[in-house]
């Protein structure tokens, strides 16, 4: 249960200016119109100058996969971070997340590839998983173009990028067995850091968490719309049991790389982020927890509005410099 009362004042501003809407809420609206509305809330009015910022596609599983990359103004070669984008696997772009990969870009000095990957429900799952993880297998190989030290490659992401993020290490991990026990050359990306904000990694079907009714209603994400975010990118109901749509289920979560786990107190997805830090901790994976009591799901993504935003993403950008310098 969350220590504070209610939410931040700063978050709570967010709050009532939502409330104040006459948007109805996600789980009301069709795909097409949740889309737009999350492109106009987080689009990025004043993007922070980088070195350089080029947009291309490459070929992925299911066709051309767009990617955003953003350089720092420093000399190459950088570490890299490939990051994906939060919106339940239905809703979200590269627009949605531009400040947060300028942000990571800038502070923690490496190259980011903001990957938009194929959304449901036009592609279920698993197509999100297998793009994102093509992504970065591609970084892995063709970095080194860019400018990139393949050797020193994270990934990223908010919520369901997030929940992406958990999914392509345990991915890398388990191909990278494979390709040991076939004794033939690894072509897996090797994954240096994971970097979850406010994760989704529950099954919806199969694990329930204390946050998910304290902070049902009224908080930003509402747990009707996490419902109607499941509906659509996991329609077969076999796959909410799959351990690469909800990692928590993954019975070895042994051989991941390092971790950074962000967590807010007013976000229905509070106890499922804390217990994925745990069962990494506990399966020998070093993890850097930082909670924010007083957030609200997606606060990372304001940090004009709310102080604490920009110290999740200089925190996280922090472990980051860390884990590339150490790598």
């Amino acid at each position: 249960m969350a220590d504070e009362a209610e939410p931040h004042p700063q978050a709570k501003a967010v709050l009532d200016a939502v409330e104040s809407s006459p948007m109805p809420p996600t789980y009301a609206l069709s795909v097409e119109s949740a889309r737009a509305v999350l492109e106009e809330f987080f689009g990025n009015e004043n993007p922070r100058p980088l070195g350089d910022v080029s947009e291309f596609a490459i070929e992925g599983p299911g066709g051309a996969i767009p990617l955003r990359v953003y350089q720092p103004p420093t000399p190459d070669p950088h570490p890299a971070v490939v990051f994906f984008h939060g919106g339940g696997w239905v809703i979200g772009s590269l627009d949605t997340h531009d400040n947060i990969c300028r942000w990571l870009c800038d502070e923690a000095d490496c190259t980011v590839v903001s990957v938009d990957y194929r959304l449901a429900p036009e592609h279920p799952f698993p197509a999100a998983v297998e793009d994102c993880y093509a992504a970065t297998a591609w970084v892995d190989a063709y970095g080194e173009k860019l400018g990139i030290d393949t050797d020193r490659i994270a990934v990223a992401g908010d919520s369901a990028g997030g929940n992406l993020s958990a999914a392509v290490t345990l991915l890398a991990r388990d191909e990278r067995g494979v390709a040991a026990h076939r004794r033939t050359a690894p072509t897996v990306p090797d994954v240096a850091y994971q970097a979850l904000l406010y994760p989704a990694v529950a099954s919806p079907v199969l694990q329930e968490f204390d946050s998910q009714t304290e902070n049902a209603e009224g908080y930003f994400l509402e747990w009707e719309s996490v419902r109607w975010f499941y509906e659509r990118y996991l329609p077969e109901p076999t796959h909410r049991r799959n351990e690469y749509a909800a990692p928590l289920l993954a019975d070895d979560l042994s051989g991941l790389p390092p971790a950074s786990v962000v967590t807010a107190g007013f976000d229905p997805l509070r106890d499922e982020g804390l217990a994925y830090a745990d069962r990494l901790a506990a399966a020998g994976a070093d993890v850097e927890h930082h909670h924010y009591e007083g957030m609200i799901h997606g606060f990372s993504s304001l940090p004009e509005m709310m102080d604490a935003a920009g110290d999740s993403l200089d925190a996280v950008a922090a472990d980051l410099r860390a884990a590339f310098d150490s790598g």
